[in-house]
């Protein structure tokens, strides 16, 4: 723990229930009216296949219980809308915003460019409208709370407008493009995929070469995902996950491929004259497939000894070949593996 702010903020996660409840009453203390529109999005957690949702992989993401709320109504403008948040990562002051829905930019508070970016690549036309926004899912916490406001941003504005974007897969790369040019953050399309396709008691295997999906049952009464908080604060726009994107991508093509998904570990041989660290960077991408396409024949079978030892093997890559773990989650790691009954995804 870094702080008592730290532990007290552990503390603070509420229930899905009270998320709403706490939206409907600040809106009728706000706005002086009952909203008559309501939108969620949830939470993920991905199980397997890191850091290839970019580069054509295979992904293994499941929806949480955690989620993002937005109610609303229109308020009877052509164009204004009023946003309110109930986070409590948004400093006071912040928390309320007006715009206008016809000439949208990203600019301040920066937790609206995410409800901006949605809008703009809506393209259609959005009346005026009074909302707020809240959630449970932890902000910064890699439990892809951006993409959660972004896919209740879209379904809200289904239903305020009547129109509907033509599949779950273009919805979701609408919401990419949101953060893409409205946060400035360069993500895969794994989160938004999943905040939109989630189902009870699945993981969602996801194709990140052509969006296509299948369900994997993951109905273990037996089984609990136990999500560890390590403390360390997950900032995507100014970490090293721009920078390895562009290392991932530099070995592909120093490997003469179009994609990793045509590459095998025998490819890495061309890469012998290379930069060692862009070895690695490829070595987990093209290992990271193969273990996220067993990991999902493992829950199918229900064999989730295997399961355990591939999540195992994959944070392991993360850690040695793609350096994306630090002190804390590796610790966390060596306290799973004293436990057998303990699967991990940190």
């Amino acid at each position: 723990m870094n702080s008592e702010e730290d532990i007290e903020m552990l503390s603070r996660v509420i229930s899905f229930d009270e998320v709403v409840k706490t939206s409907i009453e600040t809106f009728r203390n706000t706005f002086g009216a009952e909203p008559d529109l309501a939108a969620c999005a949830p939470g993920r957690v991905n199980l397997i296949g890191e850091h290839i949702d970019y580069n054509d992989g295979f992904v293994l993401p499941m929806a949480l219980q955690l989620g993002t709320v937005i109610v609303g109504r229109r308020n009877g403008t052509d164009t204004t809308c009023d946003v309110v948040t109930c986070s409590d990562s948004i400093k006071e002051g912040t928390k309320r915003a007006q715009f206008d829905s016809s000439t949208i930019a990203k600019g301040s508070p920066k937790w609206l460019n995410y409800v901006k970016g949605v809008m703009f690549h809506f393209r259609q036309p959005v009346p005026g409208f009074n909302a707020v926004i809240h959630t449970n899912v932890p902000v910064g916490s890699g439990l892809s709370s951006s993409a959660a406001l972004e896919v209740a941003t879209l379904t809200f504005l289904e239903q305020l407008t009547g129109k509907k974007v033509p599949s779950p897969a273009e919805g979701a790369k609408l919401c990419q493009r949101a953060e893409h040019t409205f946060a400035n953050v360069p993500c895969g399309i794994m989160d938004q995929l999943i905040a939109i396709g989630g189902r009870a008691d699945h993981a969602l295997l996801i194709d990140c070469r052509n969006l296509d999906t299948e369900p994997i049952p993951f109905d273990a009464p037996e089984l609990a995902i136990l999500i560890c908080n390590s403390n360390v604060k997950h900032e995507l726009s100014s970490s090293e996950y721009p920078i390895r994107r562009k290392q991932c991508q530099e070995a592909l093509e120093l490997m003469g491929l179009a994609s990793y998904r045509d590459a095998t570990v025998e490819h890495l041989k061309a890469l012998e004259n290379a930069n060692e660290v862009l070895v690695r960077r490829a070595r987990h991408v093209i290992t990271e497939i193969q273990r996220t396409q067993a990991a999902a024949e493992a829950l199918k079978a229900k064999n989730f000894v295997k399961m355990g030892q591939l999540m195992t093997e994959s944070h392991k890559s993360l850690s040695e070949d793609f350096e994306v773990s630090c002190y804390e989650l590796d610790l966390l790691v060596e306290v799973r593996l004293g436990h057998v009954a303990c699967l991990e995804r940190v």
